[in-house]
């Protein structure tokens, strides 16, 4: 495979266009890599209080429904967003995942999982105390994914 980069200062925005024989697992992993990476610099509005925060997709750690909402969580803060979680999971990049019916969270930021055979297991942060639970129902496709991921550095 070659890889082939080509400068245009005439463009109006950027564009990766994936030129191929046909579209294999291969292919369709390097575009979800590119789209991931693309959207992690995407910014999105928060809510707090009367104040609106902008914050990078990457900077979140996992979103929640709590009793007022919906929370986005990063390592000191939370905010709160006006989307659904059934919304966030159809515009969020691929790195971010359902884990139960109240939470998804972003597979990037997550430092351990304890395995809990009998009910959630709980998923940590890097350097943060926060945490969120993963239900039975969701636990191997979390597994999968981190695997895929590791597979695919």
């Amino acid at each position: 495979m070659r890889v082939k980069i080509e400068m245009d200062a005439s463009l109006a925005e950027d564009e990766v266009l994936i030129r191929c024989r046909e579209l294999t697992e291969e292919i369709t992993a390097i575009q979800r890599a590119v789209c991931d990476t693309a959207n992690a610099s995407e910014k999105f509005t928060f809510y707090k209080g009367n104040t609106e925060y902008y914050l990078m997709l990457n900077e979140i750690l996992f979103f929640e429904t709590d009793g007022s909402g919906i929370s986005a969580h990063t390592k000191a803060d939370a905010y709160q967003t006006r989307y659904k979680l059934y919304e966030l999971e159809d515009i969020l990049p691929g790195f971010f995942m359902r884990v139960s019916k109240s939470t998804i969270l972003n597979t990037n930021h997550i430092y351990s999982i304890n395995r809990n055979l009998t009910s959630s297991s709980a998923v940590a942060f890097y350097n943060t105390h926060k945490q969120v639970y993963v239900s039975r129902y969701y636990y191997k496709p979390l597994i999968s994914k981190l695997e895929e991921k590791r597979l695919h550095q």
